[in-house]
Parts: C-alpha cells; structure tokens; sequence
C-alpha cells in the first residue's frame, strides 16, 4: 500500500484519522506519520497488515493496475 492510497481509503469511508486509529489499533501518531507523502507506506509489516484489514473490511479495494488505488466495493442488492 502507498501513501496516497492509504490517504484516498480514509477519505473515501469519510474516517478521521482518529476513526481509523480506532478501527485499526494502530496510534494516532502513528498514522499521521505514515499518511504524508509519497510512496511506499514504511513501517512493520503487522501495522500494515492492521490498516489494510480494518480498511478492507469497511469496504475498500485495493487495486495496482497501472497505478494504485482504491475504491469502495459495491454493496449486494438483496
């Protein structure tokens, strides 16, 4: 996961950094250092791990075509 996708997953929930923080269990501090920038998110694999799940599982996809990014899945109709 890049930085800017992990910006563009937040922004697309519509989460704070806090709510994220939250969902994850990862630091506020933590995520404000990982979000700015570009590139490559640096940190332990586990961190990532947590912010990928807690990301996937509100909905996200994270696609790496081309270029990275992301979008929301759709919701089943039933």
């Amino acid at each position: 996961m890049d930085r800017s996708q992990l910006r563009a997953a937040r922004a697309l929930l519509g989460w704070s950094q806090e709510r994220l923080a939250e969902a994850s269990g990862v630091s506020i501090p933590t995520i404000k250092r990982l979000e700015p920038g570009e590139g490559l998110v640096q940190t332990r694999v586990d961190t990532l791990d947590k912010l990928r799940r807690s990301l996937e599982a509100a909905g996200v996809e994270f696609t790496n075509g081309g270029e990275p990014g992301v979008k929301l899945r759709r919701k089943s109709e039933g």
